[in-house]
């Protein structure tokens, strides 16, 4: 069990968790998930973590499949500019490593925003907390627990 995982369980809602074999050599690793998953793409989620005008770190849940724009989520979290934020630091305020890092049970909860095309699926994949291990929620459910705003993320 990850805090991912434990926190899901906790708020008692409805979820599945879906493990499979990560490639250590892959680089991708939501387009990994979907294709292991035999899942569309669209419903993989991946999160993303910036920095907001160098003081703030927030969270950005989308489509592997999408690019994140970082002026929209800098606007989303209050702030002129976003960047990626430092992987260290990624891993020492949410407890994840890359490429694990879910929008659940993170070590300090950051500001988090779901992309808008989440409302599509009545169910979607996001890290549960490591490399190789997914939890397919609702958008709605994802959007309580993290306590996230849904907001268009992607690049036009």
């Amino acid at each position: 069990m990850t805090p991912g995982i434990n926190a899901a369980s906790k708020a008692g809602i409805s979820y599945r968790i879906h493990e499979y074999e990560h490639d250590p050599a892959s680089t991708s690793y939501g387009t990994e998930a979907a294709e292991k998953m035999g899942v569309d793409p669209a419903r993989v989620f991946k999160t993303l973590v910036v920095s907001v005008d160098g003081k703030s770190l927030a969270v950005g849940v989308l489509p592997v499949t999408a690019m994140l724009s970082l002026k929209r989520i800098a606007r989303a979290a209050g702030g002129k500019k976003a960047s990626m934020a430092d992987p260290q630091e990624v891993q020492r305020r949410t407890g994840y490593v890359l490429g694990g890092v879910s929008p659940l049970g993170q070590k300090s909860r950051l500001k988090t925003f779901i992309d808008s095309s989440a409302e599509n699926f009545d169910t979607l994949f996001v890290s549960a907390g490591r490399r190789g291990l997914e939890i397919e929620l609702s958008p709605g459910d994802l959007a309580r627990l993290s306590d996230g705003q849904l907001v268009p993320l992607q690049q036009e």
